[in-house]
């Protein structure tokens, strides 16, 4: 059979021909390259991306060809985008927090949502992992994936799983005739059964992965902060499901019983963890548990509780008690050689202030390089996506930023991103 072309259909498929011969290529000269991967920086190198992705890094400064992009870093040090483990785009810390749970719609959240998300993208990272929000944060990794909003990748828990009462309970702190009994559809598990049901909800409603509170919290309207709040079967319900929809398990954790049944029961990485001992350390160790730290947020939520009025009087003490302890438990872990990947907490402290964890994982014993690499290799491990972020090398996404100065002799400098590449499109140019 033949098919008849008319010029239009001619005229289209040449257009198509010509895009295609004319594909352009961005060349990136850097100054200083930081690529995830080795101990030390190296001078005068080009990246070549095509698309969305990484083809090339050569040493020198490449000749781009006739139908390329140069960018010029030349001056700049260069890395790859940064990396948070531990974000909730969904909120933002403020006297009034608690009361908006009652007055905000989704609708609201999801525009606050995407101005967070974009702040975030906008200080140089490029990947998130969202902890735990109302289901929003689902619909905003989709409008971001499919380019209606702008922001970082979203790996998302969705909702977190919690026990009654526990810490991630969204009724806590409601009077009687408004808490109700919710139950594994929004997120709150008691006994294995309840856990199981939990996470496949979780997983109906579109979640990358599972947050659970495993001991209590600082922020929740609760006297105890760190006490337990699963038994190791139904941590093993959440688990083992969870790991059979192929999804990870982080686990919110202060106190150290919490944090230990959750590790014996196979929980990807502790959030946290702020009365780590030494058996929780070894523990870790063992099972190659991961460690997300939040230094920011305990110094945030400390500095907060000594300000008159800004949270209730329930959680004060908590925030006086625990916030303070987490750089030491940090500094520890880290000596005793527990696996640690970059996490914030943002939420709890203003979006956008990411990179100031940097400087505390410095200042708590970290190398320079060991911190930037806790937000790039090690963050990509973390989440299982070591083969397409995390570094710069060839065959990985173009998720690339640049900073003035050299973040290997003052890391503060991650503070000012000069340059945000994600995917391959240039998001903040100098």
């Amino acid at each position: 059979m033949m098919v008849k072309c008319t010029k239009f259909t001619l005229f289209l498929i040449a257009l198509f021909f010509v895009n295609l011969s004319f594909a352009q290529r961005t060349i990136i000269h850097c100054g200083k390259l930081i690529d995830g991967k080795r101990s030390k920086a190296q001078d005068k190198m080009t990246i070549v991306v095509d698309g969305d992705k990484i083809v090339e890094v050569r040493s020198g400064f490449m000749k781009p060809g006739e139908s390329d992009q140069l960018l010029d870093l030349s001056g700049k040090t260069v890395l790859p985008g940064l990396m948070d483990m531990h974000v909730h785009v969904e909120s933002q810390t403020s006297p009034n927090s608690y009361i908006q749970r009652f007055t905000l719609n989704d609708a609201d959240v999801a525009y606050r949502a995407a101005k967070y998300a974009n702040i975030t993208l906008m200080s140089g990272f490029t990947t998130v992992r969202d902890l735990g929000g109302s289901g929003v944060n689902i619909s905003l990794r989709d409008a971001i994936n499919n380019g209606y909003a702008v922001g970082p990748r979203i790996y998302t828990s969705g909702k977190s799983i919690a026990t009654t009462g526990g810490h991630a309970d969204p009724t806590n702190g409601y009077r009687k005739e408004l808490s109700g009994d919710p139950g594994p559809k929004e997120g709150v598990a008691n006994g294995p059964f309840d856990a199981r049901k939990a996470v496949r909800q979780r997983y109906k409603n579109g979640s990358d992965l599972i947050k659970i509170t495993a001991t209590a919290g600082v922020l929740s309207m609760a006297k105890n902060g760190s006490a337990p709040q699963f038994m190791e079967d139904e941590l093993r319900g959440i688990i083992e499901t969870a790991n059979d929809m192929g999804m990870t398990v982080a686990a919110h954790a202060h106190g150290a019983e919490g944090m230990k049944r959750a590790i014996r029961a196979g929980v990807t990485s502790i959030e946290h963890g702020t009365f780590m001992d030494e058996e929780t350390i070894a523990l870790m160790k063992q099972h190659g548990t991961w460690y997300v730290p939040t230094l920011l947020a305990g110094k945030t939520v400390a500095d907060s509780a000594k300000v008159p009025g800004y949270y209730p009087e329930i959680v004060v003490p908590k925030a006086l008690a625990i916030g303070p302890q987490l750089q030491d438990t940090f500094s520890r872990a880290y000596k005793k050689g527990v696996k640690i990947a970059f996490g914030t907490d943002a939420g709890v402290f203003v979006h956008g202030y990411n990179a100031r964890e940097f400087n505390l994982m410095v200042e708590g014993g970290m190398s320079e390089m060991e911190a930037i690499q806790a937000a790039t290799v090690n963050a990509a491990m973390l989440l299982g996506i070591e083969d397409e972020l995390g570094s710069v090398e060839k065959g990985k996404k173009a998720d690339i930023i640049a900073v003035e100065g050299d973040p290997l002799k003052d890391i503060s400098v991650l503070q000012q991103v000069e340059f945000v590449m994600k995917g391959g499109e240039v998001f903040k140019n100098i």
